[in-house]
């Protein structure tokens, strides 16, 4: 087909035109993942395990890539890397705490672990991780603003201790909320029921714990604790969620158990969708 002058200079323009229309629109870039700072160690649980257990959990369940921090140092007192250094969380997007350090006290560690969640940036906490960082006895009444006060304040809720290790059926509370609306009230294997002994204003319940431990006169005792809550903490109001559960690796492994923390994570730092699920770009696989 031949085409005269004209047609042709017309062609050309059109194509030039064309190519630089196309050249200026590219397909939108999908969401990077979310960069969670994991910490493991300490007392009486096997990190070792579960911290891997718990990065491929989220990184299966989320748009998430989990870096770990982790102390094979089994004692009250691990010597976490991130002790001494506020700024160890620069470049994250969420800190999942689940160390084990009672005996850590000074109060210069303790600030620098809470900086980077003064600063704004959310935090997620598992299990031991409520009785970490203590200063003082931590059975005494919290004053806000105090040593004794610095990470239950954060925490939204003070623990001290915990039942034997028996079965503990879960139920939520506030099932229209986004981390548990669709999920289902479930039975642990044996685990640790922690104690509540103030529950903070700035806190919200979302699930509690029942635990029937029998009484050394034969009798049976019922205890009842809130054992999944969220916290808006300081200033900033920076997002924390929080879960006692998950002394056992296989409560860890558990899929419920999972699905929780992954919400955990995405509503902490807004990436949960009111029905549940991840918002778009934060799935699995980036869906």
């Amino acid at each position: 087909m031949k085409f005269t002058r004209c047609a042709r200079a017309q062609l050309a323009i059109g194509l030039a035109l064309w190519s630089w229309g196309g050249a200026g629109v590219s397909a939108a870039e999908p969401p990077k993942p979310l960069r969670a700072l994991l910490i493991t160690g300490g007392c009486c649980h096997d990190y070792a395990q579960q911290k891997d257990v718990l990065k491929q959990g989220l990184e299966a369940r989320a748009n998430v890539v989990v870096d770990q921090v982790h102390t094979s140092d089994a004692s009250t007192k691990p010597p976490l890397p991130i002790l001494g250094n506020p700024d160890y969380a620069d470049g994250y997007d969420v800190v999942i705490h689940d160390e084990c350090g009672a005996d850590i006290a000074d109060p210069k560690l303790v600030e620098g672990v809470l900086q980077p969640h003064r600063d704004g940036l959310p935090g997620v906490n598992l299990h031991c991780a409520m009785h970490s960082y203590r200063i003082g006895n931590p059975n005494d009444p919290v004053t806000p603003g105090t040593p004794h006060g610095l990470w239950f304040e954060y925490l939204g809720l003070q623990s001290s201790g915990h039942g034997p290790q028996l079965p503990i059926a879960i139920r939520f509370t506030d099932k229209s909320s986004p981390l548990t609306v669709g999920l289902g009230d479930w039975t642990t294997i044996g685990e640790e029921l922690y104690n509540n002994l103030h529950i903070f204003a700035t806190a919200q319940p979302r699930a509690r714990g029942e635990q029937v431990v029998r009484q050394k006169d034969g009798s049976s005792k019922t205890n009842d604790t809130v054992v999944v809550w969220t916290n808006e903490y300081g200033p900033k109001r920076t997002r924390v969620f929080s879960t006692t559960l998950g002394h056992n690796t296989a409560t860890v492994a558990d899929a419920r158990y999972l699905e929780l923390v992954t919400r955990g994570v995405l509503w902490a730092t807004g990436h949960l969708n009111a029905d549940g699920t991840p918002a778009a770009g934060y799935g699995p696989q980036g869906r």
